[in-house]
């Protein structure tokens, strides 16, 4: 697939086979993004970001490094992985902010997971596989394994299974997901796969 012309990848960025990089998009020095992935128009990503296979980052999607993204992510349009909790444009001294006068944190958006559009994810957090962050969102701490968090700030509203739907309780107090079949049960606050 192609890289769009106007799109402005870094001779420096690993890009995978069959990845597409929509018009606008920008794809920064030493970023990795693995096969199958689809960038769209206007999104972002950082120096070093690494971004996995079979990924989709829709239109205007911000991501900054360090992030890392497992495979199978869908990042929504205008969400925003941020990367620096005390932004500043000067220092305390008044002085033009360079790059030694901060440190990143990285955001960890792991296999499969979801961020919907116009969430932001604050320094440091990770969202956990499968997990789902509605649209909106601002998610301040690390969100479980399957789980569907929203608001402001985030909490977790609910579970979601591998097909992105929301997890229904049974007769014996486990949750299935209604496409896959899988059964889960709570276990200390965490979901887990009941074989």
């Amino acid at each position: 697939m192609p890289i769009e012309h106007s799109a402005d990848v870094h001779e420096s960025a690993q890009i995978g086979a069959r990845v597409h990089v929509w018009h606008l998009a920008q794809v920064r020095e030493n970023a990795e993004v693995g096969d199958g992935t689809t960038i769209g128009r206007g999104a972002y990503v950082g120096v070093g970001v690494t971004v996995g296979s079979n990924c989709k980052l829709q239109n205007y999607a911000l991501v900054y490094s360090p992030a890392v993204l497992g495979d199978g992510v869908f990042i929504g349009p205008g969400a925003i992985l941020a990367n620096d909790r005390h932004p500043r444009a000067i220092t305390a001294a008044g002085g033009q902010k360079g790059a030694d006068d901060w440190t990143s944190e990285p955001v960890e958006v792991r296999r499969g997971a979801s961020v919907g559009a116009g969430a932001i994810l604050l320094p440091g957090v990770v969202v956990g596989e499968w997990a789902m962050v509605a649209a909106g969102a601002v998610v301040t701490g690390d969100v479980a394994p399957y789980a569907l968090v929203g608001g402001v700030p985030a909490r977790r509203l609910g579970w979601v299974g591998v097909s992105g739907r929301r997890l229904q309780p049974d007769a014996d107090g486990d949750y299935v997901d209604q496409v896959t079949r899988q059964r889960f049960t709570v276990v200390d606050g965490r979901l887990e796969e009941v074989v």
